[in-house]
C-alpha cells in the first residue's frame, strides 16, 4: 500500500506545451510531480547556490565540476551522499526560485524546479 504516486521528469528540449501537459495529466490522475527545468542538475547546483538565471542545460555539468571538486557525472551514485549535509540550502534555494514566478507556469518558468516537494515527503520517512 501507497498513499503518495510521484512522477519525476525534466523541460529538456520537448516540444512546447508537452511540459505543462504532462504536469496536468499527472494532477488530474492524482500524480505528483518533481519537475527540473531545464534539467535535474538544476536540484543539485541549488546545493551550493541560489541562481535565476536561464542557463542552458549542458552548463550545468562544468558548474558542478567546480562546485562538487571533481568531476560531474550524470546519475553518479554518489550525489547524494555528496549532497546530503546541504539538502537544507537546496530546499531554501528552490522554494525561493519559485517565488519568481507568479502565476506559476512550468514550461516557462527557467529555472525552476519542485523536487524539493518530493525531497520533503521521503523526509517524512526519515527517522
Amino acid at each position: 500500500p501507497y498513499n503518495q504516486v510521484w512522477c519525476v521528469f525534466d523541460r529538456d528540449v520537448f516540444p512546447p506545451g508537452n511540459f505543462n501537459e504532462a504536469c496536468r495529466l499527472a494532477g488530474a490522475s492524482r500524480i505528483r510531480v518533481a519537475y527540473s527545468n531545464q534539467c535535474f542538475e538544476l536540484w543539485y547546483y541549488l546545493h551550493f547556490n541560489f541562481s535565476d538565471a536561464a542557463l542552458h542545460r549542458h552548463a550545468y555539468g562544468d558548474k558542478l565540476t567546480g562546485l562538487l571538486g571533481r568531476k560531474y557525472q550524470k546519475n553518479d551514485i554518489g550525489m547524494y551522499d555528496l549532497l546530503k549535509d546541504q539538502q537544507w540550502a537546496a530546499m531554501r534555494n528552490a522554494r525561493k526560485l519559485l517565488t519568481r514566478y507568479v502565476p506559476c507556469n512550468p514550461e516557462k518558468d527557467d529555472p525552476s524546479t519542485t523536487v524539493h516537494l518530493l525531497v520533503e515527503a521521503l523526509n517524512e520517512f526519515v527517522s
